[in-house]
């Protein structure tokens, strides 16, 4: 039973650590550190292989001044993206949306790591009970091959 309470411990410091680094940023972005995070979540209009940051065409600096421009206004991260997929399309968006058909990309690995641990679990559990039990010959025969 100690056995369990230890790897419930675990699991709880686990999920504490992970909610509290998951939590967010605690220091206020400047705005070159905003400029390169959106920037890195778009892609460049004309290259399409690269980010709008990573990018030196003229599109997508283009699309660095527009966001600068749009954060000097004082508009959130989430309108700035939202700004740029009505003006270019949500194929501008580096990462899926993680809302309706889109968010299946997101959860079905999710789901399909845990049944995996699940299906492993009770293989485990099975693979135990079905030990044949020791008899009283092979505890003596173990014994005398020890010396004890």
């Amino acid at each position: 039973m100690s056995r369990r309470w230890s790897w419930l411990a675990m699991a709880l410091v686990l999920s504490v650590a992970l909610a509290v680094g998951a939590g967010g940023e605690r220091a206020p972005r400047t705005e070159t550190e905003r400029v390169r995070s959106i920037a890195s979540e778009v892609r460049c209009p004309t290259c399409r292989g690269l980010s709008a940051e990573a990018s030196d065409a003229k599109a997508a600096q283009a699309v660095r001044e527009e966001v600068r421009a749009r954060i000097r206004q004082g508009q959130s991260d989430d309108a700035i993206r939202a700004y740029l997929v009505s003006r270019y399309g949500k194929d501008i968006l580096l990462k899926p949306e993680a809302r309706g058909v889109a968010g299946l990309v997101w959860a079905l690995p999710v789901a399909g790591g845990v049944l995996a641990l699940a299906g492993l679990a009770a293989a485990f559990r099975r693979w135990r009970s079905e030990a044949p039990p020791v008899s009283a010959a092979d505890r003596a025969l173990v014994e005398e091959a020890l010396g004890r």
